[in-house]
């Protein structure tokens, strides 16, 4: 049987991909990643912030999120909350490439113009195969435009692109006016593959401290559905690969994003919950489901259930919701 796909141009032995996490930051856990099945890994974020030497505005940035998939330890990050800092992190992506023998993907956060973009340089320098850029970006000034928002994507893409040869990936959300035509814009310019979606985690406030405080609350494979309709629908409509990630922790979330038309699913709260071999347990699940329905490779399966293939296409629209309501019996 064979599991074997491609992403950003690099053959992996499966679809199963560690998402940017603190699990990433010990040699051991990836290690440990690998030796369960891992086909590639995406590592930690390294953060404009701390390539500026700067905290975020709270105009621009409402919050990386503490744990944003355990990127990030606070609302307003500071240098001296990160476990890397930027040398100390290509130090990493080194110790990686030499330590493992499939794919490192380094993962760079932010969304500003800024001389912090030199460090995608830098990480192909230290032998990253390819580059994730994870823009978090929540506007909060009302003066703001959407067209102005999704430039500054479009921008940190092109920035990204032109100082690096390596694939480059970008992580985004799903909060576009027409999400559609921003695939195909980032598509357009030069995104290699676009993950889909990246999670904003929300604040809480603590009525017995009276302040704002951070909330993790680990996804579940309900958050994986918004991924699958959009991988739906993009499949087969642009060139850049597509890799699924939020609310990936079974091998039937595994299945079902490839039939949408994913190259890749991305899962990293799943590892939390149930440990690095987890991964081992859900290819092994994949294995057998794929003998049971009688298929031979993902690629047979693989955007099987897009919405170009699928035989109610309507079913990604205004139409699934119609059903859904009424057809709906308490």
């Amino acid at each position: 049987m064979d599991l074997s796909t491609t992403y950003l141009g690099m053959k992996l032995k499966n679809p199963i991909v560690p998402a940017a996490s603190s699990l990433s930051r010990d040699l051991s856990k990836l290690k440990a990643m690998e030796d369960a099945g891992a086909s590639a890994v995406v590592l930690e974020s390294l953060f404009e912030e701390q390539l500026e030497g700067e905290a975020a505005s709270i105009d621009h940035y409402l919050t990386y999120g503490a744990e944003s998939y355990a990127e990030a330890t606070s609302y307003f990050p500071v240098l001296g909350d990160f476990d890397k800092g930027p040398e100390e992190y290509l130090e990493h992506i080194r110790k990686a490439k030499q330590a493992l023998s499939i794919p490192v993907i380094a993962s760079l956060n932010g969304v500003s113009r800024g001389g912090w973009m030199r460090y995608a340089r830098k990480m192909e320098e230290a032998g990253a195969d390819a580059i994730e850029l994870n823009v978090y970006f929540i506007p909060t000034d009302p003066n703001m435009p959407g067209g102005e928002v999704e430039a500054m994507y479009v921008e940190a893409l092109r920035a990204v692109k032109e100082a690096v040869k390596i694939p480059v990936a970008i992580k985004v959300g799903p909060y576009f006016s027409n999400m559609a035509n921003m695939a195909r814009r980032l598509d357009q310019s030069g995104a290699n593959g676009l993950v889909l979606f990246n999670r904003f985690y929300q604040p809480d406030i603590d009525l017995e401290e009276i302040e704002v405080v951070p909330h993790l609350q680990f996804s579940s494979s309900v958050a994986m559905l918004l991924g699958l309709r959009w991988v739906a629908i993009l499949h087969g409509k642009i060139n850049a690969d597509l890799a699924a990630t939020n609310g990936i922790h079974t091998h039937e979330d595994v299945l079902k994003m490839l039939m949408a038309g994913a190259a890749v699913t991305q899962m990293a709260a799943a590892l939390y919950k149930k440990g690095i071999g987890h991964i081992s347990a859900v290819l092994a699940d994949m294995q057998a489901w794929m003998e049971q329905h009688e298929y031979e490779s993902v690629a047979q399966m693989r955007g099987s259930l897009s919405q170009k293939n699928c035989p109610s296409p309507s079913a990604f629209e205004r139409a699934n919701y119609m059903k859904a309501i009424v057809g709906y019996k308490p």
